[in-house]
């Protein structure tokens, strides 16, 4: 919804704005214009739209993610590292039912943006082994799924990782 830069500036103005109401002696305003202005840093790190498009993710309605990801108009300014690496994840998901060879550009990029948590990786990782599977690159899958299950920690795709495991021997 706003630029990056204009969520910090609202911050600092709301802080600025809680300082003057506790000089006054408005401790209860001061403090809540506080929790305010912590929503709008908060906001900074995790993008509102990316939280949304993930949400409708969750609801596995590809369509409504691609509606949310389409608001962002420029990603490269509107967006921090990390929020830009999830954004092209997202699109790497999105794209693997329909286009793998766009999915694998959107998945290499969002492994070199980066993200934040592990699980994301590996599973960034698991999908880029499967393309490289359907194009018969064998090593660089076998590579990417031993990447994938050294970041799976939690063992959340361990079924899956077997059964690409099982499938790499057949080919």
């Amino acid at each position: 919804m706003f630029n990056k830069n204009l969520k910090l500036v609202i911050a600092g103005l709301i802080i600025a704005y809680a300082v003057y109401q506790f000089i006054e002696g408005n401790i209860g305003n001061g403090i809540s214009l506080l929790l305010l202005s912590g929503i709008f840093i908060f906001l900074y790190f995790r993008n509102e739209i990316i939280l949304l498009s993930f949400l409708r993710m969750r609801k596995q309605d590809l369509e409504g993610t691609q509606k949310w990801l389409s608001k962002i108009k420029n990603p490269e300014s509107a967006l921090i590292t990390k929020q830009q690496g999830y954004y092209n994840y997202l699109h790497g998901i999105i794209y693997s039912q329909t286009n793998l060879t766009q999915a694998e550009k959107y998945f290499k990029k969002a492994l070199k943006l980066g993200l934040t948590m592990d699980y994301d990786v590996a599973m960034a990782k698991l999908s880029l082994a499967g393309i490289a599977m359907q194009k018969r690159r064998k090593r660089e899958a076998t590579t990417l799924l031993a990447e994938a299950k050294k970041l799976d920690k939690n063992n959340m795709l361990t079924d899956q990782i077997k059964m690409m495991q099982q499938q790499m021997k057949k080919i």
